[in-house]
């Protein structure tokens, strides 16, 4: 990173925090900031740069930021982004879609098909800050399609603080959010809780490894065994005995 850089981050830094804001989140993840120019994305996938400009913020900042990477002594973590993608090719044009001037370029793809990958994320970040961290110190911001109190309260039970919603505000408006606060509070009801922390990552404790899965698997079939309860032989497994051994093996 060249000298000016540094300067204007710098800043960057004094204009935002003439404002009074009381955070600042740095994107180091977005697929559209021109990662060809070390910018955006490739700051977050480049340790070195990702510690150089971390430093350059923190030297100058007065306020806590929350950023992408705790090794190198941010205050916490938001996850995740867009993923970078590429959403088609047009097959009469032979050009990428969508296009500008028939050319295009790698973007970030969001929508709800992102959602289940964005909860793994969070669960395995969760887990490795309960690990190697003070939680007290630190945070995690959940986002990936947050558009119901339930997409909310399943980042939270993976161990997320708060979190963000930005698609589904620019689909549905800002009355989104209040939908959202409501559906949370009647999720919480259901449950008797009467605060985010009472079951902040209180799913974490339920992911375990495919080996473990199986040796779980293999105890609960012996023990059905014990009780002649479950399918004796191959012959039953057809029709509805198919349906109900299958969901046995999976049920909570």
């Amino acid at each position: 990173m060249e000298e000016y850089d540094k300067a204007a981050w710098e800043e960057l830094i004094d204009r935002v925090e003439q404002t009074g804001i009381d955070a600042l989140e740095i994107n180091f993840s977005c697929p559209h900031g021109m990662p060809e120019r070390k910018m955006g994305a490739a700051v977050g996938q480049d340790c070195a740069l990702l510690e150089e400009v971390r430093g350059w913020i923190n030297a100058k900042a007065t306020v806590p930021p929350a950023r992408v990477a705790l090794l190198s002594l941010c205050e916490g973590v938001s996850a995740i982004n867009t993923i970078m993608s590429v959403m088609g090719i047009n097959l009469k044009t032979l050009r990428p879609e969508p296009c500008v001037e028939g050319y295009s370029t790698p973007g970030g793809y969001s929508s709800k098909s992102v959602h289940p990958i964005a909860l793994e994320k969070v669960m395995s970040i969760a887990k490795m800050m309960k690990s190697e961290f003070d939680l007290d110190q630190h945070s995690l911001s959940g986002i990936g399609v947050v558009e119901t109190g339930g997409d909310a309260a399943e980042f939270i039970l993976l161990g997320a603080n708060t979190v963000q919603v930005c698609t589904g505000v620019m689909m549905h408006g800002y009355g989104l959010v209040k939908k959202l606060c409501e559906e949370l509070k009647d999720f919480m009801k259901m449950h008797n809780f009467s605060s985010i922390e009472d079951f902040r990552g209180a799913s974490l404790e339920y992911f375990t490894t495919h080996m473990d899965l199986v040796r779980r698997q293999q105890e609960a079939m012996q023990q059905r065994k014990a009780i002649k309860t479950g399918l004796q032989s191959d012959k039953d497994w057809t029709g509805d005995g198919f349906v109900k051994e299958s969901e046995s093996m999976v049920s909570n």
